[in-house]
């Protein structure tokens, strides 16, 4: 009898060893760390608090670099855009890597369920060996019925005229309907809710194979401009409540090319020709802003109570980022990122962990996007893939407070030069090459004097030596930076 009990304790105890962690993977485009958990008083984010609360909330996570495709490319991969190769909207990624192996398709190789719904690599570019089933892409609409008409109309106006949309040299009709709006809609009627209904399916069908552990990725349209979410979440907020930016002016001193962001905000039909944002249109930006924020939080409620009702919370390890940080009226950039600074690279990452210790708790820690890969395939113990230049973050999960990177990197070509960007844990330290490789200009923000990065102070003679070190630490590389 003892013998049978034995033997069936070391049976139980090798099926739950063999027993591993789901993953549920989501990601919010263009939202920054905007949330309560973050210490916004502002914002209605409360399921996103409730996931923090359970996980652990990464105040200092950068991407690698402040643009949606190479940002989400260069996560998926594990590698910095410097080893990807893409730095633009357009490349698929296995044009310049075609035998890596993604995060996905990591997990796929090891025994995973793979699947994506709604904007996880970029719309249209897409990696179909990382997934077990093809991608799946919802059709419903960004916009209601109003604006719908009215990029109808625009539309065939523009194609009346043989009109395109600047740089780009496509059509494309979205960027003919208003920066924000607020129809009276069920969430499901708009994209992102209707994404959040697939994946509520997905997650049922999911649970019906309980030896299949699987990785589900979920990646949600807002608050990318335009900011559209149903009226119930344009109605949790009040216009004279919301504070515009008292920094709304270009860092000074910093090089007329990199104090830019992107020009996609002003296509809009409703946003002035003349770029001059008022502060009655400005504090409209910012509430369609919150009011997306409040929609996606909602639409990651639902997967989080699914999770709950279906028995997988203490089964499923839950990942939320964000791309890449945003602008919404510092230094007057709105709706942008296209840059090196601190506001377009710092993004949101929460991670919760089943019995995690640290419950709760946050780290600031400098964490990349880099890091995500390394990281859930060591919390899931599968092997490490070869080639991935992050590190896992899996150790600051048991102590928040431990000594970690030195330095987080970032990248982004400007005006005809490549910028690389460091962020330590005072500074902001940006180098910018011609293509010949010689430095053309620097920047230094000292976040411990100025957080919001107001003045590039790289050309005062009392910081040369803080470049100097600083400078030296960038040739050094990510290498150097790991702990």
């Amino acid at each position: 009898m003892r013998h049978s009990l034995l033997i069936l304790a070391i049976a139980c105890g090798h099926a739950m060893a063999a027993e591993k962690l789901n993953v549920l993977f989501i990601a919010s485009d263009d939202m920054r760390p905007q949330l309560g958990c973050y210490g916004d008083k502002l914002v209605k984010s409360p399921n996103l608090d409730k996931l923090a609360a359970r996980g652990m909330v990464f105040e200092r996570a950068f991407c690698q670099q402040a643009l949606c495709s190479p940002s989400r490319i260069s996560l998926l991969t594990g590698r910095h855009p410097w080893t990807t190769r893409i730095y633009q909207i357009g490349p698929f990624l296995r044009e310049t890597m075609p035998d890596v192996v993604t995060l996905p398709q990591h997990f796929k190789n090891n025994g995973y369920f793979t699947r994506s719904l709604g904007k996880v690599y970029h719309v249209g570019i897409d990696d179909p060996p990382s997934w077990s089933v093809p991608p799946w892409h919802s059709k419903a609409p960004r916009y209601g019925p109003e604006a719908q008409a009215l990029v109808k109309k625009q539309v065939a106006e523009m194609k009346a005229r043989g009109e395109v949309i600047p740089k780009t040299g496509k059509k494309l009709p979205i960027f003919r309907g208003p920066a924000f709006e607020a129809p009276d809609l069920a969430d499901a009627d708009l994209l992102d809710g209707d994404t959040t209904r697939e994946a509520l399916a997905a997650m049922r069908e999911l649970a019906a194979k309980p030896q299949q552990p699987f990785f589900l990725a979920v990646g949600f349209a807002n608050p990318h401009v335009p900011w559209v979410a149903p009226k119930r979440y344009w109605d949790l907020y009040h216009a004279e409540d919301i504070p515009l930016p008292p920094n709304q002016f270009a860092p000074k001193n910093a090089p007329e090319f990199a104090a830019k962001s992107g020009d996609d905000f002003y296509w809009y039909s409703n946003v002035p020709k003349d770029r001059v944002i008022t502060p009655e249109f400005g504090r409209q930006c910012l509430h369609g802003y919150l009011a997306a924020i409040s929609y996606v939080d909602a639409c990651v409620g639902r997967l989080l109570d699914e999770l709950d009702r279906l028995g997988l919370r203490e089964k499923t390890l839950v990942v939320f980022w964000g791309d890449h940080g945003y602008y919404m009226g510092e230094h007057s950039w709105w709706g942008g990122k296209h840059n090196n600074y601190e506001g377009a690279t710092r993004a949101p990452l929460l991670a919760a962990l089943p019995g995690q210790k640290t419950a709760g708790q946050k780290t600031r820690a400098l964490v990349e996007f880099v890091d995500i890969f390394p990281s859930l395939a060591d919390l899931c113990g599968l092997p490490p893939s070869p080639g991935v230049e992050g590190t896992s973050f899996k150790p600051l999960l048991d102590d928040p407070k431990r000594p970690w990177k030195k330095a987080a990197f970032s990248e982004y070509p400007k005006g005809g030069n490549q910028g690389i960007a460091m962020r330590t844990d005072r500074y902001r330290y940006v180098e910018w090459k011609d293509k010949k490789g010689e430095i053309v200009a620097r920047e230094l923000y000292d976040h411990q004097a100025d957080p919001q990065e107001n003045e590039n102070v790289a050309g005062k003679p009392e910081h040369a030596k803080v470049i100097a070190t600083l400078g030296a630490q960038v040739k050094a590389g990510w290498k150097a930076a790991r702990p």
